[in-house]
């Protein structure tokens, strides 16, 4: 039976044309993610060579005054890019994965990105979680609406019924066969992706495959229940493209405002301001009063005393500094905000299996706003460590050609991501069965009336 009903559904142009044409979208796809990819190694390269460069032209112009020479020179960190990020972008699109900061206040710098034209950001990236989500469930609805109601209209599905002790069976060899292409192509797209992106054979990858899989065994799940109800075609179509607008567009779209609504963010307004009245009103201020709130942060400078000249390089790093302190409370609130955001959208996903899959697919992917907020606390620290260790020798006015510039790289940050199988998987799993007991129930309940 199961090679039977699998020449009679390749015979037919129309899955052909329809694995087709998901195939050439999800090839053109992974070379999408290949591009981004090598946009970011290649932004990795400049920014290697830039720094070097950069710090060897200021040292040589700026020999004077090392505090002149800070003010300038910019020290990278990247947030590297796992090989999966070509699956998933995520938000990698908008969210620079490479900083460069000079040691002044960091908050004029933290929220810095790429320019980038803004109807190429609304049509988003044809990458491979955007064919997943959008276009194989379309595939998986173009090959099942009429599983049933064809057979009843061609009046086929007696004779079957009549030479079959059970009729459901038929049915469900018919939802195997076509499951079974369509994971076959979605596994060959993920080969193709394992060759063209260089993906590493790790747990990661397996996650991505368990999910997308699970993912499109929903979507076969869904078109169960349509068919279990027994209306005709043009019913059955109707209703499993309705499903896949709500389930695809109107519901993320309005889990998104729920989110940006219950979670508003008018502290990032209110950070820029503070950020930068914080710094320039020191100027009009009495430099004892900055220099007290500098070192009731930074005890350990205390030694440096009061600055006699009318201007010096104590008195500038310090009014830099209480810049970001002013503006600490918003940042605090923001980045709060914005976690509770994520955690939101994670807690609502659990019963949306489409927005679980892109979230979870983006979190192994360090291409989610987690891996962003990570990557900006992980800023903040390279930041400080930079001051702490450039202060004393602005203080104490070293001289520039004391200090070893070559050893001032690129740093690197990486998020390790650990896998939670059970709320990886589960979710998705526990869906499928619900809507695959339902079908079944409903079916023989129909089927029974009909009789």
């Amino acid at each position: 039976m199961f090679l039977l009903i699998l020449k009679r559904f390749l015979r037919s142009k129309i899955a052909i044309i329809g694995l087709s044409v998901v195939l050439a979208a999800g090839v053109l796809s992974l070379f999408i993610g290949k591009q981004h990819m090598d946009k970011q190694k290649k932004s990795l390269l400049h920014t290697e060579h830039f720094q070097q460069e950069h710090i060897k032209r200021n040292v040589q112009f700026h020999q004077s005054e090392i505090g002149l020479l800070l003010y300038y020179i910019r020290f990278s960190l990247v947030n590297e890019s796992h090989p999966l990020n070509g699956l998933s972008i995520g938000q990698r699109d908008l969210n620079s994965s490479i900083q460069s900061l000079t040691i002044r206040n960091l908050k004029g710098q933290k929220y810095d990105t790429d320019l980038f034209n803004p109807s190429n950001l609304l049509a988003g990236n044809l990458d491979f979680s955007f064919v997943l989500i959008y276009l194989f469930p379309l595939l998986i609805i173009g090959f099942s609406y009429n599983l049933l109601s064809e057979e009843k209209e061609g009046g086929t599905w007696q004779l079957l019924a009549a030479q079959s002790t059970n009729p459901l069976r038929i049915l469900v060899w018919n939802l195997i066969i076509r499951a079974s292409v369509v994971i076959v192509t979605l596994l060959t797209l993920l080969l193709l992706a394992i060759l063209i992106l260089s993906l590493p054979l790790d747990k990661y990858l397996l996650a991505a495959v368990m999910i997308s899989c699970l993912y499109l065994l929903f979507w076969f799940a869904v078109c169960f229940l349509a068919i279990s109800f027994q209306k005709d075609s043009s019913t059955n179509a109707a209703m499993l493209i309705s499903a896949w607008m709500l389930l695809t567009i109107i519901f993320p779209t309005v889990v998104n405002n729920y989110i940006t609504s219950r979670y508003p963010v008018p502290e990032a307004l209110a950070t820029v301001v503070d950020q930068r009245e914080g710094y320039h009103e020191k100027w009009d201020m009495d430099k004892k009063l900055t220099m007290d709130k500098f070192y009731a942060h930074y005890p350990q400078f205390r030694k440096y005393g009061f600055p006699e000249k009318q201007s010096s390089w104590l008195w500038y790093y310090a009014m830099q500094q209480l810049g970001d302190d002013d503006a600490k409370e918003h940042t605090a609130q923001m980045r709060n905000k914005l976690w509770q955001r994520d955690q939101a959208s994670e807690l609502i996903a659990i019963f949306l299996p489409t927005l679980h899959t892109q979230h979870q697919l983006n979190t192994i992917a360090r291409s989610g706003l987690s891996n962003h907020l990570r990557f900006q606390d992980s800023m903040a620290s390279f930041h400080e460590k930079m001051r702490l260790y450039f202060y004393p020798r602005i203080f104490e006015n070293a001289a520039v050609n004391d200090q070893n510039w070559d050893t001032f790289g690129v740093e690197h940050y990486e998020e390790e991501v650990r896998i939670d199988w059970i709320t990886v998987l589960l979710p998705s799993i526990v869906v499928i069965l619900i809507f695959v007991f339902w079908a079944g129930i409903n079916y023989r309940k129909k089927s029974v009336v009909a009789l």
